[in-house]
């Protein structure tokens, strides 16, 4: 069957066919808009990435805009995945294996599945033979595959950057059994920085440049690199005494929070086990930044984090406690108190929003 691209107005309808069916959770309907796309000879790369990949990103957006619920979320992506599936098994894109072997994997503890899954699918178009390991995907495991199967280069995806510790880890162990890392995904940053400060081979931003990259070959590593060799910053012991120190700043930040922000103290006990579980990504975030050394991914976190607050009606000025009492139990370190420092001047920049009391953090 012959293939084309379709231009940009036919595209834009498929997207908002796709997005009116996904947004219903009617998943045939959503499955009809892709096959029958492919019927018509749209290629399938195009519906991956220029039909199903921007819809995805929509529903994201929505969602942090507090225009579609987590169960809205959810359901859209889990169609999503299943329309992927349809796609690959249509027999207009069946390709034959013709090129090297690639492992396509996401770190441990990252179940955000979908870009990986979309860089599997154009591998496998493209002629790759693709071992798609999937979410969460332990180190030791992702290693012991290697040994099992080989691979010309490891495709690693993590969308958090709070994996960014993890994804250190598997980069390394791959690289010591003398394969190359190929890194992608949100939490390596839009312009790969991340990727590059934890010895990644290669780092794209996106599935097709990421194939042709491959396509065009990454050297295989030099053995012996340690994790501390490219962070040598970890020496002053700060993110780890942090990170070991999580669930006590936690509950010193709740026991708090009440004198600092007396709007929580209507607060229901939902509204408190939310915010619980928020202040433990502000410490997960302060963490990762501070294994970095990378002031933005923490201040980049507040930032996102108090527009969707205020998206919520809940108000960004609920943050600055959870700053003052992390400052005041981590005043003895210094990149710690930095950062704390930062992210404080950035919440200045979020208008006061007194006599709101929307609730919990999330």
């Amino acid at each position: 069957m012959s293939t084309h691209t379709l231009a940009a107005p036919g595209m834009r309808g498929l997207q908002d066919r796709l997005w009116a069916a996904v947004t219903d959770r009617d998943e045939h309907a959503a499955a009809s808009v892709v096959l029958t796309a492919l019927d018509d000879g749209v290629d399938a790369e195009s519906v991956l990435l220029d039909v199903i990949a921007p819809v995805q990103a929509r529903v994201g957006t929505e969602w942090a805009a507090n225009r579609l619920s987590v169960a809205q979320e959810h359901a859209a992506s889990a169609i999503a995945e299943r329309v992927i599936a349809a796609l690959a098994h249509h027999p207009a894109v069946r390709t034959a294996p013709r090129l090297g072997r690639v492992t396509v994997a996401c770190v441990d503890q990252e179940w955000h599945v979908l870009p990986a899954r979309l860089l599997a699918e154009v591998l496998t178009l493209r002629g790759w033979q693709v071992d798609f390991l999937g979410a969460q995907v332990p180190t030791p495991h992702l290693v012991g595959h290697l040994h099992s199967n080989g691979a010309d280069v490891v495709a690693l995806s993590s969308s958090i950057p709070t994996r960014l510790p993890t994804a250190h880890a598997a980069i390394t162990a791959c690289q010591a059994v003398g394969v190359p890392v190929l890194a992608g995904g949100a939490a390596f940053g839009p312009d790969g920085r991340h990727a590059r400060r934890l010895g990644a081979d290669a780092w794209e931003p996106d599935a097709r440049s990421a194939a042709r990259r491959i396509a065009d070959g990454i050297a295989v590593p030099a053995a012996g690199r340690q994790q501390i060799d490219d962070l040598p910053h970890l020496g002053d012991q700060e993110y780890t005494l942090v990170v070991r120190s999580r669930p006590q700043l936690v509950r010193e930040v709740l026991a708090q929070l009440e004198t600092r922000f007396p709007a929580s103290a209507a607060y229901t006990e939902e509204q408190r086990e939310h915010t619980a579980q928020d202040i433990a990504h502000v410490v997960d975030y302060l963490g990762v930044a501070l294994y970095m050394d990378d002031d933005e991914l923490f201040t980049g976190f507040l930032a996102w984090t108090a527009g969707i607050l205020e998206a919520r009606r809940v108000p960004a000025a609920s943050l600055r406690p959870v700053l003052d009492v992390l400052g005041a139990e981590l005043k003895d370190f210094p990149r710690t108190t930095r950062m704390l420092g930062r992210a404080r001047t950035v919440l200045d920049d979020f208008p006061a929003t007194a006599g709101r009391t929307g609730g919990a953090f999330g």
